[in-house]
């Protein structure tokens, strides 16, 4: 099955998923794999203006990475995954979407001084 998109985990996003237990992340990346060839959106839905959220429940867990689309690459459609955090309420909070629409201007800042660069690297999904 073709994938709807690439994904790119930005470091706070990859330290996030590598700080949890392994049966945990291994359920978060099933569940981004999903979305990626499927749209369901209890597991990838938007929020507001540009930020979307993998969600994952697991074990009572609700788990939330927080992305944005880029679509400036004519071969792939990426999501980059800014970071992620355990969610205690019902409604996702402001100031983590505030931290997402905050990385997501440094991305493209700096996608646009090393346009023509290859010293830029991201953290992609190897799985």
């Amino acid at each position: 099955m073709d994938k709807l998109f690439v994904i790119i985990f930005l470091d706070k996003a990859f330290e996030f998923l590598s700080s949890l237990d392994k049966k945990h992340y291994e359920k978060i990346l099933f569940n981004i794999r999903k979305s990626q060839t499927e749209h369901d959106p209890e597991l990838f839905k938007k929020l507001k203006e540009e930020i979307w959220e993998f969600r994952t429940l697991f074990q009572g867990i609700q788990y939330r990475l927080l992305a944005f689309w880029d679509k400036t690459n004519t071969e792939n459609t990426l999501v980059i995954s800014t970071h992620g955090f355990i969610k205690k309420r019902s409604k996702v909070p402001d100031n983590e979407i505030q931290k997402a629409k905050q990385l997501r201007i440094k991305y493209f800042e700096d996608k646009e001084k090393t346009k023509g660069n290859e010293n830029i690297h991201f953290r992609r999904s190897s799985r």
